[in-house]
Formats: structure tokens, C-alpha cells, sequence
């Protein structure tokens, strides 16, 4: 094999390149070994080590295997274990393992991005945005003997997931196995993480006196959406301040009714030109942040940014293979989830490195999809060539010499390539006739009849 395979690789296919570059520095072996070993709390290795196990179940994630049983089957080998130790191994995974990862990932891929120098602006300058969410994982097969004597599909569990906006970067991932369980079980665990200056943006769930109280005792700011049950007196006028692209911005102070009397937050108030889809006109968000520090239209506009959780949590499930319907068990389903952040944090090293070649106009219009495809179409064969490849690793590289390294891979990506696809606005749907049970028809007479202007049949 010729020394110069990468070079080979990075002319035909450096976007994979750059992944599989990521992701060799973020997830070598011996480090995940002894992240293991560092934080396990009842699992503990004996027939398979967690460093294979967490390749095995990556490359389904990644779908470049179709299955956990396909990946095993490759590996099998390797493994030396039968495929029932794999799936117990997985049954058996520890919530608190799967958490780890995805702070690790977080950890080692924030100084690279600094060192990229392409860290994105706060959605509040002075004040580092951090927004939390809980997402409910998608329903599984009827798998499990307790599922088959029902109509009802078994959901896995749910996670609350603490998302960093300027780093692009899912941070924290605190699990739960019971899905019916409410959001906020976990949420003392995300209060331990608040810090003096840090801005929480979150939904309407997590309005309650409790939480803003305990953000605000400790020297930091929140911006959330209120809920109905959170009662308070308006006082003043309201105010009108200006607008944004959706609609009219007001302000008001609120003064709190309850545990809470005595305190009040300002009340910014969207409302909307055009009613959302359950037929709401304003939206409500209440903060303390000072107004001298944050006009009421920049943070309405820093409050609209919490969908990019939302779209993240879409693209762990669609683009990655995240939410596996195969995946019955709870511990099993939630490994795979966060192995799902771990990989999307790996895409933002990526994109990061990326901007810091191209410039964040360029990459905002790559398409995620268009990139996972590549990756997954070549990764496979460009892992077998480059480990006959005598080049050294990047294993022992620093942060800086890391994002020097991806930066020269970075420019040779051309980002036209891999631009999302345009479309115009979506039409109105045309009427049907009532329902007709069980009628069909051809589609061959109904383009035919479309042609010739004649009555479909």
C-alpha cells in the first residue's frame, strides 16, 4: 500500500476524511476503556470489552450496519463472544456510561473548535446561552415477551438534553428509563450545571417558581416561556418595543402571585402575524435578565433559537440511526440515543472546522444529510485502506495541532457540493372527495385522464 493513501482520500473524498479523522481522535479504544472503568457504576467488562462494544453499536448509529446482529456479524471474530453476550451487554448498559459520553464528547471537542477559532456568536452577547430540552424516544417493535400480548408499542425512555448553542454542542444527557416519568425527574441533576452569567432558555414545562428561583439565586439569567400555571399581575402598561420577522414585540413587568409574591421578571410578549398550528396568537416569555443588558426584540429572538434542540433531536433520529425501532430494552435504546448526540457533536467539530475554511455563510447551507450519506457510502472501504496506511494518527495531537490538522483537510471540501436542496413555498393541498373504503385506483388512467383533460375514472 502507497504511503500517500490519505492524499488519495482527501482529493477523492475528504469530507469523509475529516470524519473519520474526528471521530479516531474522539473515540480511541483505551480512552473509552477507561472512561468505563472510570464511571461504571454496576456494569463491568468480562467477555467484551465497552470499546468494542461501543464501536459495534456506533457503526449501526452511523447505519453504516443495518443491524446490531450485522455489525456483530462482521466483528464476530474479534469479538470472540456469542451474539446473546452482545445483546445482554447491551441490555445491562449503565444509564450513567451512556450520560459520560456524551459529556466527554463534549469536553474534548470544545477546545478544538476554540483552537478552530470558530466558535458562533450567543444568542445574547455577554451571557453563554445554554438550552435544555427533553425529547421522548421514538416507539420500538413488539419485541419483548410483555409487549406481544399488547396493541401498544413500547416507548424505551426519554432523555433531558442540555444543548450549547455557540459550540453547537449537546453537553449533557441525563436519561430516564420510564417514559411516562415527567421531564423535570431529572432536572435537579441539570440545576447542579448552572453557573454565574449563564442564560437557561427553555420551554413552558420548565416554568415553575422552583426553577427560575434556583437559576436566579445562583447569579444566573433564564429565559422561558411561560406556562399557564404560573400566575402573576401585569403591572404598568404594556409596551409596545418593536417587531420581529414573525410578529410584534411587547413588554411588561410581572409580578409574581404565591410562593413567589413579592418578585417580578419581565414579560416579553410575541404577537404573532400568523396563528400557530394549535391557534395561538402571543407567546409569553419570562426573564430576569436586566433591561439595560438585553432589549426584549434580542431576546425573544435568542428564545426562537431553542428549536435548534428540536432540529437536533430530529437529525439524531432521521439522519443518524439514533432511535433503532429494534431496540426494546431501555438501557440498550438510551446507549444508542446518546451514541446518536455523541456522533452529531462529531458533525459539529466538522462543520466547525469547516467555517473556520469557508466561513459560516457557506457551511449554514450544507445539507447534513447530503454529508452522512458520503460518510456512509465510504467510510467503510477508507477505514480498511487507511489502516494499512503508515501515516501516524492523531492521537497524540493537542487541540491546536488537531484543528490544524482538520483545517487542512476542511479546505479541501468544496461546499457546493453538499448544499441543502431549495424549494419553493408550499401549496395548498387541493380537495378530496369523502372517503371510500377499500376503492383504488390506476395511476396509469389517472395520468392518462390528467392528459386528455378527461374525468378520472
Amino acid at each position: 500500500m502507497k504511503p500517500d493513501i490519505r492524499n488519495a482520500f482527501l482529493k477523492i473524498a475528504p469530507c469523509c476524511l475529516l470524519a473519520q479523522t474526528t471521530l479516531e481522535h474522539l473515540f480511541e479504544p483505551t480512552r473509552l476503556d477507561e472512561l468505563f472503568h472510570r464511571v461504571a457504576d454496576t456494569q463491568y467488562h468480562r467477555e467484551i470489552f465497552f470499546s468494542d462494544l461501543f464501536h459495534l453499536m456506533f457503526s449501526v448509529v452511523l447505519r453504516t450496519k443495518p443491524s446490531v446482529l450485522a455489525a456483530y456479524r462482521e466483528a464476530q471474530a474479534e469479538l470472540g463472544v456469542s451474539h446473546q453476550a452482545v445483546y445482554n451487554k447491551l441490555a445491562g448498559t449503565d444509564d450513567v456510561i451512556s450520560e459520560s459520553l456524551v459529556a466527554d464528547s463534549a469536553i474534548h471537542i470544545r477546545p478544538v473548535i476554540d483552537a478552530l477559532n470558530a466558535k458562533q456568536a450567543e444568542p445574547v452577547l455577554g451571557f453563554r446561552a445554554r438550552i435544555v430540552d427533553g425529547n421522548l424516544l421514538g416507539k420500538t417493535e413488539r419485541r419483548l415477551k410483555p409487549l406481544r400480548t399488547t396493541w401498544a408499542r413500547g416507548l424505551p425512555g426519554r432523555a433531558l438534553v442540555v444543548y450549547e448553542p455557540a459550540y453547537d454542542l449537546a453537553t449533557h444527557a441525563f436519561l430516564e428509563r420510564d417514559a411516562h416519568a415527567d421531564e423535570r425527574t431529572r432536572l435537579d441533576d441539570v440545576l447542579e450545571l448552572v453557573e454565574p452569567g449563564d442564560l437557561w432558555i427553555a420551554d413552558s414545562h420548565f416554568c415553575t417558581y422552583d426553577i427560575m428561583a434556583s437559576i436566579h439565586d445562583a447569579k444566573a439569567f433564564f429565559l422561558i416561556r411561560q406556562h399557564s400555571s404560573l400566575k402573576g399581575r401585569p403591572v404598568g402598561v404594556r409596551r409596545r418595543i418593536g417587531r420581529t420577522d414573525t410578529g410584534e414585540v411587547f413588554e411588561q413587568e410581572l409580578q409574581m402571585i404565591g410562593r413567589a409574591t413579592g418578585r417580578s421578571v419581565r414579560r416579553l410578549t410575541l404577537l404573532l402575524d400568523i396563528p400557530t398550528t394549535d391557534g395561538l396568537t402571543e407567546i409569553h416569555v419570562l426573564t430576569n435578565v436586566p433591561e439595560e443588558q438585553a432589549d426584549a426584540i434580542v431576546l425573544i429572538d435568542a428564545y426562537r433559537q431553542r428549536w435548534t434542540i428540536e432540529k437536533r433531536f430530529y437529525e439524531v433520529a432521521q439522519t443518524f440511526n439514533a432511535e433503532p425501532h429494534t431496540l426494546c430494552y431501555p438501557p440498550a435504546a438510551l446507549f444508542a440515543f446518546c451514541l446518536g448526540l455523541v456522533a452529531s457533536n462529531a458533525v459539529a467539530l466538522m462543520r466547525a472546522a469547516m467555517r473556520s475554511v469557508h466561513g459560516a455563510p457557506a457551511v449554514d447551507t450544507m445539507s447534513n444529510f447530503y454529508l452522512a450519506e458520503e460518510i456512509r457510502e465510504t467510510y467503510r472501504g477508507m477505514t480498511i485502506a487507511l489502516s494499512l496506511d503508515p501515516t501516524p494518527t492523531t492521537l497524540t495531537m493537542t487541540p491546536t495541532e488537531l484543528a490544524e490538522h482538520l483545517r487542512t483537510i476542511a479546505s479541501h471540501i468544496d461546499p457546493e457540493r453538499y448544499r441543502k436542496a431549495r424549494r419553493g413555498p408550499k401549496k395548498k393541498p387541493p380537495k378530496k372527495p369523502p372517503y371510500q373504503n377499500g376503492i383504488n385506483h390506476s395511476t396509469q388512467r389517472l395520468l392518462e385522464a390528467k392528459k386528455y383533460n378527461k374525468k378520472a375514472p
